[in-house]
């Protein structure tokens, strides 16, 4: 089945590529449009249009034919979500530690997507299926804020806002021993470890990555950082933080074996705090999550 979303072209309209006007008067993205236009679902004046670059004109009527949105294979589950803004564009959520994102072989279910589809009911679809676009991930074991968008629309402006780096994101990070300064940048690239496929590593023609990281304070053995993260590479804090000799604590992938003078309840690395500008209204947000019990009190144990 398709809907159709007519419209006619209004005075001072003309001249504007239609992939880029169809966007800016729907919900839908621009990538989402021309490949509706390229799969011959739009009409100007009756006529057929296949060029996503084709020119509006003061008067045209337009109709793109949009296939109703396709269920996912994804089961909704009643699983208790932390949700601490929402509105009909986009939410954001405090996800726990230990909760993974999206099902795969492995986690089928009781991922933060199944949870979405159950709490969330007015998605209106990514990329012609019902679900939720998560814009940027966690891992598994890091809690804290991920920003969801609920159409197309959303889901591409802030995509672009975490490419071009105008999305800040913050963490809140216990590396391991102490720093001889207060603050520094880490610039080095991150690619697939060559031998352990499942980490990743600092390697020498790997994708461009940088963290910032200050000291809040300094712990037993260990120091409470405020992270930023300038890229958004998988396991980044996590690579860079061990690559030069502090890695965090409770990582079981990349610093196993660290012996500290209390137990560490889990990995130490919560996203903390996120700003970023709302795809509809234009206001600059700023949300924040607390930091979870468990890491509020290792933190105390340590001091």
């Amino acid at each position: 089945m398709n809907s159709s979303i007519e419209m006619t072209v209004q005075p001072g309209e003309g001249g504007e590529r239609i992939d880029a006007y169809l966007s800016r008067q729907t919900e839908l993205s621009r990538s989402r449009i021309a490949e509706l236009i390229l799969g011959g679902a739009l009409t100007v004046g009756g006529r057929e249009v296949l060029k996503p670059s084709f020119k509006t004109g003061e008067g045209q009527q337009l109709c793109l034919r949009v296939p109703d949105t396709q269920p996912v294979d994804i089961a909704a589950q009643d699983i208790p979500l932390d949700i601490l803004y929402q509105d009909a564009d986009i939410a954001v959520i405090n996800k726990p530690c230990g909760m993974v994102v999206h099902p795969a072989a492995g986690n089928e279910d009781g991922t933060l997507v199944n949870a979405l589809l159950y709490h969330i009911h007015d998605l209106s679809g990514i990329g012609g299926e019902m679900r939720p676009g998560i814009v940027h991930r966690l891992d598994k074991d890091t809690s804290g804020l991920i920003l969801i968008a609920k159409n197309d629309r959303a889901h591409a402006a802030m995509s672009e806002q975490f490419k071009s780096r105008s999305m800040e994101k913050h963490y809140r990070a216990v590396a391991f021993g102490h720093f001889p300064e207060d603050h520094g940048l880490i610039d080095a690239p991150i690619a697939r470890h060559p031998v352990d496929r499942k980490r990743m590593a600092v390697v020498q023609g790997g994708k461009p990555s940088q963290t910032e990281w200050r000291v809040i304070e300094s712990l037993r053995g260990a120091t409470y950082l405020d992270v930023h993260l300038l890229t958004g590479r998988t396991h980044q804090i996590r690579v860079h933080m061990q690559s030069i000799d502090h890695p965090l604590l409770g990582d079981a992938i990349y610093a196993p074996n660290l012996r500290m003078p209390v137990r560490i309840p889990r990995l130490m690395l919560h996203a903390y705090s996120l700003r970023f500008t709302h795809p509809s209204t234009g206001e600059r947000m700023e949300l924040t999550a607390p930091l979870p019990e468990a890491f509020e009190t290792t933190l105390q144990k340590l001091s």
